[in-house]
């Protein structure tokens, strides 16, 4: 192949991030480097990738056409990466995933025990991090493998893999509220109480309130806040269950409850080992319970 996978990688990087200079960030190279490997590539291919008359480069045509044949490229060239790591067997000292409290703790546990029975020599880190944060997490080296609700955009250098089991989430408010005797609460009445929502939540998954919101870091605490009475509360149904203490109950809110569609991801430039790759392969197929 006479074009360079750094110049294809330039490429889509700045049309992810919008510019030059926001790809050469996120690659951690020079501008400079990323407008000559793109300017490289143009050579190659005999034609502009980007109308640079705009204030920030703007695909043109043929670039909108050739930017869906570089990704496939990208991707395959990712996927025999993978095939190489696992063919060769080297498995690697220690294994990091970060992984949302929505996640059940039953397909946790099984997870973990498949994992030490195949892989016991391993050292193996469980973090709790949601949305943004996970991809901070494997996109600066931190963890090897991520678990989150399904995405509806993720950077350029994230690989993905639906998984088969979802999370069901629900509404819920302190039994002895006034609302929680309410056969049916509509969304207008729930925006006169006070929201616990998670800090990291993405925008368009989230009930928004107008009233007074407070947050916290992960839905364990948001489940202690509205067991203590401070407000209402979208949460996991297995996390309410399992660590619950019948303080709460479930509202009945058009639309609720819901079912999340979960994925595991993970970095193309850190990509994991093989005992990465297994636990992704086990991961695609747990199946719901």
């Amino acid at each position: 192949m006479k074009y360079s996978p750094e110049s294809l990688e330039a490429f889509v990087q700045t049309v992810a991030s919008g510019s030059f200079s926001a790809a050469a960030r996120a690659l951690g190279k020079s501008q400079s480097t990323i407008s000559s490997a793109i300017a490289n590539l143009e050579i190659d291919l005999g034609f502009r990738l980007f109308d640079r008359q705009r204030r920030q480069p703007t695909l043109t045509e043929q670039g909108s056409r050739a930017l869906v044949q570089v990704q496939a490229i990208l991707s395959a060239g990712h996927r025999l990466d993978e095939l190489a790591m696992r063919l060769a067997q080297g498995a690697e000292p220690r294994l990091s995933l970060a992984i949302s409290d929505f996640w059940q703790a039953d397909h946790h546990e099984s997870l973990l025990k498949r994992f030490e029975a195949r892989y016991p020599d391993i050292e193996f880190e469980c973090m709790i991090a949601e949305d943004e944060d996970v991809l901070d997490l494997l996109q600066t080296g931190r963890a090897h493998l991520g678990i989150v609700r399904a995405q509806p955009q993720l950077p350029p250098d994230i690989a993905v893999a639906r998984l088969q089991v979802e999370a069901e989430m629900a509404i819920w408010l302190h039994r002895d509220h006034a609302l929680a005797q309410q056969p049916v609460v509509t969304e207008e009445e729930l925006k006169a109480l006070r929201q616990l929502r998670l800090n990291t939540w993405v925008q368009n998954h989230a009930l928004r309130s107008t009233g007074q919101v407070w947050s916290a870091p992960s839905y364990l605490l948001l489940l202690e806040m509205a067991e203590q009475g401070f407000g209402w509360s979208v949460l996991p149904r297995w996390l309410v269950n399992q660590f619950g203490h019948q303080q709460l109950k479930e509202l009945r809110v058009p639309g609720w409850p819901q079912r999340i569609a979960v994925e595991a991801i993970w970095s193309t430039r850190n990509p994991p080992g093989p005992a990465g790759r297994w636990m992704i392969d086990q991961l695609c197929a747990q199946t719901p319970a």
